[in-house]
């Protein structure tokens, strides 16, 4: 068997760990033909993948993997040539990455995981906090008429930068010492791209909008990274809280009425071709 390794990076609350929930359901259940397919279990722990994907078809949000509460997953799966291959994820929190910015630190057993050829970065397409320029601020309290304060300086932080400078600087991160491999393959996943469909925008169409930044430093090769754009709806809508005394959700009352949970998941290219095949961008970062 051969083994093969995916890091999975993004920010915290980015749709990491319902990918994966997603793609173990998709794989074991075996409704539709994917480019990588269920292997066998002959080794390794699922405990953890079966209950993120049990949580996933009863519609219900994900408990927020815990800081410090990292975890290697790994999956038994075939290729296209039917050759058996192990894929191991590192299920980290986003608060790890969001360290390695804001702290300029990245701890040891978040650099052991990060030596993998293939790099899924998870982006949520509803929670970029753009950036913010002055001069529209003015222009805005003029409009609303509101007289804007003086005197009143915001303390900087550095998490308070736009999603996109915080992206291009991670990628960078990982193209340095001590986590540098060299050239590496890279797919980009807009997760929650249902909410994002009425903008009528390509995958790649909303990376040059949405994160110009991270669009040009892509585009310009400044690091030889080969990669690629999707957009991934893996909930399909709205999943319940799990909080105490949180209202039921509508949408995931429509999509528990669905007749398959594998109708939920959606993976859009580049080039507007849809299909339920989230395992692609994993067989592409492994070809």
């Amino acid at each position: 068997m051969t083994d093969q390794s995916v890091v999975i990076i993004g920010l915290p609350a980015s749709g990491k760990t319902t990918f994966l929930a997603a793609l173990w359901h998709l794989v074991t259940e075996r409704e539709f033909p994917t480019s990588l397919s269920f292997g066998d279990l002959r080794s390794g722990d699922i405990t953890y993948l079966n209950e993120i994907a049990a949580l996933w078809r009863d519609a219900k949000k994900q408990d927020r993997t815990a800081v410090g509460g990292s975890r290697i997953v790994s999956m038994n799966l075939m290729n296209a040539q039917q050759l058996p291959l192990r894929v191991t994820f590192p299920d980290l929190p986003g608060e790890a990455y969001l360290r390695m910015w804001e702290d300029r630190d990245c701890e040891q057993e978040v650099a052991d995981v990060m030596n993998a050829d293939g790099v899924l970065l998870f982006v949520h397409a509803d929670t970029i906090n753009a950036p913010q320029w002055v001069i529209d601020e003015v222009a805005l309290s003029r409009h609303l008429n509101v007289e804007m304060p003086k005197g009143q300086e915001v303390e900087w932080h550095a998490r308070l930068a736009p999603t996109q400078v915080q992206l291009v600087d991670l990628l960078q991160l990982l193209r340095a010492a001590p986590l540098d491999m060299g050239p590496r393959k890279l797919a980009i996943m807009f997760s929650a791209w249902d909410k994002a469909e009425d903008e009528e925008l390509s995958p790649q169409e909303f990376l040059t909008q949405k994160l110009p930044l991270l669009a040009q430093y892509l585009t310009c090769n400044a690091d030889d990274w080969l990669w690629q754009v999707y957009g991934i709806s893996a909930q399909g809508g709205d999943y319940d809280n799990t909080d105490i005394g949180a209202r039921p959700s509508d949408d995931a009352e429509r999509l528990r009425n669905l007749d398959s949970p594998s109708l939920r998941i959606k993976l859009v290219k580049s080039n507007l071709e849809n299909s339920n095949d989230i395992t692609e961008p994993l067989a592409w970062l492994m070809e």
